[in-house]
């Protein structure tokens, strides 16, 4: 009997004790060819990055632009939205000095020297507007009294008309 038994053929256990010798050879060898590499990786690795540089600081400067161009239409919109405000403010200025200017000087005076129980019934038939102009501009005390003499409906609504124009509204 041989020392390979009846089979021409290496049994299993030799050829897995060949296979791991030849990979034990290999490694040694590899290792220090890892090393090798790993300079010369190291190399390639300088080498792409100075390659893609220009690119890179290309896209980030790209980046950046639309970045940039995000924020500006942001604050375009803003821009537009406070010039908005603007004008709605300068809107009620108008309308504010309008309202004042209906009342004009001797409607005030002759209002002033009317009886406050005549002037209250006279101002409760006039447009609700034109009663509150008279009003502001009269005399604080004479158009106390004037309201006094009104009916409370009537008054509370010029009352408020009144102090709407005293001050503007808010409108966000």
């Amino acid at each position: 009997m041989s020392l390979l038994g009846n089979d021409s053929r290496p049994p299993a256990s030799w050829k897995a004790a060949a296979l791991t010798a030849a990979l034990l050879a290999a490694g040694t060898t590899g290792l220090r060819g890892a090393e090798a590499n790993s300079a010369t990786s190291q190399d390639e690795v300088q080498r792409f990055c100075t390659n893609i540089a220009d690119e890179a600081r290309d896209r980030r400067y790209m980046l950046q632009s639309q970045q940039l161009e995000t924020l500006k239409g942001e604050v375009e919109k803003r821009i537009a939205a406070l010039e908005e405000k603007r004008r709605e403010y300068e809107d009620w200025l108008a309308r504010r000095e309008a309202f004042l200017a209906k009342a004009e000087e001797n409607l005030v005076q002759i209002y002033s020297s009317m009886r406050p129980d005549a002037a209250a019934e006279r101002l409760a038939e006039v447009r609700i507007d034109l009663a509150a102009a008279i009003l502001v501009k009269l005399e604080p005390r004479t158009a106390g009294i004037i309201l006094n003499e009104m009916n409370s409906k009537a008054a509370a609504a010029l009352t408020g008309i009144m102090a709407s124009a005293a001050r503007p509204e808010d409108p966000s």
